[in-house]
Parts: structure tokens; C-alpha cells; sequence
């Protein structure tokens, strides 16, 4: 790996996000409609590889119900409005009204309100009455609790996320949460995030969980890497991260599977992912877009509304479409955030690869004109890869 010095002594390291890489096609290709794109957890395998993510703005028990319906699942934030207020489409409401610079603030209001415990196993057991996986999120520090009332709910896969997790977690102020005694007591599958280097990764497999989430700063209403200033590009983290969940299945025999999260707002992306190394791609923004998602056309991240230093904000996404447009077509927009398992479908017939597996070692190669060359008209009026 080439090195660089950005001052004496002091070495850096070249890294990588979507814009900046292109898939190489393969020399044999296959029919789009026989490629196989299910992944698994904890046992179970899902048709569809794109998790919602858990924001306000895109996830409420509706939307993971369809998500569900539909083969995919989307993850309830169990720390959101939806367990804070027994009526959230009045909050909802509120913050999609708000102008951009009322937003910040009416946000970390609303999130002041305390989570009701009884509303966290009701909006579980509303998912599962529906027939399909309830996956549901929160932060390290309630995860214990929370665990054990979605448990007892029905919940399917337990997610213990913050902006940037590690095993080696220090704070005399509270409880550090033991990732080893709690993925061994938990029945449930538990994926832990995010992270997005190789010996984080490779620790935190060691902990017993199902699953990674990687990335730190992508999100399209993510303000982290301008507020702290940290953050390694999608590609790097998700090829660097894989590299760790190989070398943990070579030692150990135990395949856990790695999820982009973050910074893909169109089916390239995520197929760029994918051919990265991920087993399956976690995105908020192009389901914010959706007719079901309760943000209104608005997407805001989890920790816009921390009161003190928020690390998001509330973007206007618009609503351009249904779910199922969405996630399966027909796309009725010209900029790929539409039908987006036709796009990973027929990427993986391109390239020749028959699963995920084999899409992750798809050749790429690094172009950073690829967004730019012979787009110059698109460029010009604003459509397509322009916009």
C-alpha cells in the first residue's frame, strides 16, 4: 500500500469513496433475473440486501411493515419519536413544517421528551402482528434494557449503534457497555456499529456479533465528519472492513457479515458497495424519497438532535416516488435512485457475478472521471448523472 508523508514524520494513507472508483465489466455475463442477491443473518436469509436505516424520518411501523412484505427489512429506532410520543405523525408533522433554520432547534426539543418503555414493545409487536422481521437499533448505553423488551416483544435482530464503536470503550461518567457478556446473553441476532477500520472490525467480530455495520460520516444528514472531523471514505471502509471479516472466517470458521452504511444515494453506489465487499447496504436517504416514509419528503440523522453538539441536519429529500418504485421499478426518475435491486441485478449480470459473494470480487479500478466523462449536456441541463 502506497504511502505519502503530509509533513515530516508523519505518514498518511490515500483513501476512496464511490465517486472515485468504477466496476470493470467481466468476460462472461450473465442474464440479470438469474443472479442471486439474498445475504443472511443470523440464520435467516432476506431476498433483498438494502436495510433502511433507522432515522425518524424514514422508518416507522408502517414503512418496516412494507419493507417487510416486500423481502427487505427496514430498522426501527427504538430511541426515535415513535417510542417517545404515542401519536409521532403529530411530531412528524411539526418538523417538516419547520423552516431550515427553526429545524436544529424544534428537533432537539421534540427529542427531549422521554422514551415510554411500553410504547418500545408496542411498536415491536406492531411489526411482527403484520407477519414480517422486526430489526430494531439503540445506543450502547440502552442497549441492555432494550434488548431485553424487544426480546420478550418478538424482534428478530438487535442493532447497538453509535457514531463510532469500539471494545475498548473508557468513561468513569457511566457503564460501559460488555459486548461479549451481552451478544452471548441476548437470544437475538446482534449487529454492532459502526467502524470503519480493520482491528476495530476484527474486535468487535471477536465479541460474538452477527453483523457490522460500517461507516462513520456518509449519511446524507450525517454533519459528523464537518462537526469532529473524522471519517474514512465508504470504499476504503468497507474493503478494509471485509478484509477483516475474511480474516475472522479463516481463524475461526464463524462468517460475519459487514453492512455499508451510509453515503450511497443511487443503485451505482450500492452496487459499488457490494463489489467492495459488503454483504448488505444499509441507506436512509433514497427511502426518505419514498411515498411511505414518515419524515415528508425530510430526512434527518440520529444524532441531529443531540442537545448539545448535533452531529446531522434535516435535508429536503422530496418524495419522488413509492417504495416499490424504489426498490424494484419501474424508475420513473433518470438519476438511478430508482429500482434499485435492477440496478445491483443487472451490475452483478455484468460483471458476472452470480451472488454477492462473487460481486465482491468484481475488478475495480480507480476513475475519478467517471462521474464527469461524456456528461457534459447532462451536466449543462441539470438531469441524469448532472443533477
Amino acid at each position: 500500500m502506497a504511502q505519502f508523508y503530509i509533513g515530516v514524520n508523519r505518514k498518511v494513507r490515500r483513501c476512496y469513496g464511490f465517486d472515485e472508483i468504477a466496476l470493470v465489466p467481466g468476460c462472461v455475463t450473465i442474464n440479470p433475473a438469474e443472479v442471486d442477491t439474498s445475504w443472511a443473518i443470523g440464520g435467516k436469509k432476506y431476498r433483498v440486501p438494502i436495510i433502511a436505516a433507522a432515522m425518524d424520518g424514514v422508518v416507522d411501523v408502517k414503512f418496516a411493515i412494507a419493507m417487510g412484505k416486500m423481502g427487505g427489512m427496514a430498522v426501527l429506532n427504538l430511541e426515535g419519536v415513535q417510542t417517545r410520543y404515542e401519536n409521532p405523525s403529530e411530531v412528524l408533522e411539526k418538523i417538516s413544517m419547520a423552516t431550515s433554520e427553526e429545524a436544529t432547534q424544534l428537533v432537539q426539543g421534540i427529542y427531549l421528551e422521554p422514551v415510554k418503555e411500553k410504547l418500545v414493545a408496542k411498536r415491536i409487536e406492531e411489526i411482527k402482528k403484520a407477519g414480517v422481521p422486526a430489526m430494531v437499533s439503540a445506543i450502547p448505553q440502552k442497549a441492555e434494557r432494550y434488548a431485553q423488551i424487544a426480546e420478550e416483544a418478538g424482534a428478530d435482530v438487535f442493532i447497538v449503534q453509535s457514531t463510532v464503536t469500539t471494545v475498548k470503550h473508557i468513561s468513569k461518567a457511566y457503564k460501559v457497555l460488555d459486548f461479549k457478556k451481552f451478544c452471548k446473553s441476548t437470544k437475538m441476532p446482534v449487529i454492532i456499529g459502526n467502524c470503519v477500520t480493520y482491528d476495530v472490525a476484527l474486535e468487535l467480530m471477536a465479541t460474538g456479533a452477527s453483523g457490522l455495520l460500517v461507516g462513520v460520516g456518509p449519511g446524507a444528514a450525517c454533519t459528523t465528519r464537518g462537526v469532529l472531523g473524522i471519517g474514512v471514505p465508504q470504499v476504503t471502509t468497507t474493503v478494509d472492513c471485509a478484509a477483516a471479516r475474511d480474516t475472522y472466517y479463516k481463524k475461526t470458521k464463524r462468517y460475519i457479515p459487514i453492512i455499508t452504511d451510509g453515503g450511497m444515494t443511487t443503485g451505482g453506489d450500492i452496487c459499488k458497495a457490494f463489489a467492495c465487499g459488503a454483504d448488505a447496504v444499509m441507506v436512509g436517504s433514497a427511502f426518505a424519497r419514498s411515498k411511505e416514509a414518515p419524515g415528508r419528503g425530510y430526512h434527518w440523522g440520529m444524532a441531529t438532535p443531540h442537545a448539545n453538539l448535533p452531529r446531522g441536519t434535516r435535508v429536503r429529500v422530496g418524495v419522488t416516488g413509492s417504495l416499490s418504485e424504489i426498490l424494484f421499478g419501474p424508475a420513473k426518475v433518470d438519476d438511478g435512485s430508482q429500482n434499485l435491486m435492477g440496478a445491483l441485478q443487472t451490475s452483478m449480470g455484468n460483471v458476472g457475478a452470480k451472488n454477492l459473494k462473487e460481486m465482491g470480487k468484481t475488478e475495480i479500478i480507480i476513475a475519478p472521471s467517471i462521474q464527469t466523462e461524456g456528461k457534459v449536456f447532462q451536466v449543462a441541463q441539470r438531469v441524469g448523472m448532472g443533477k
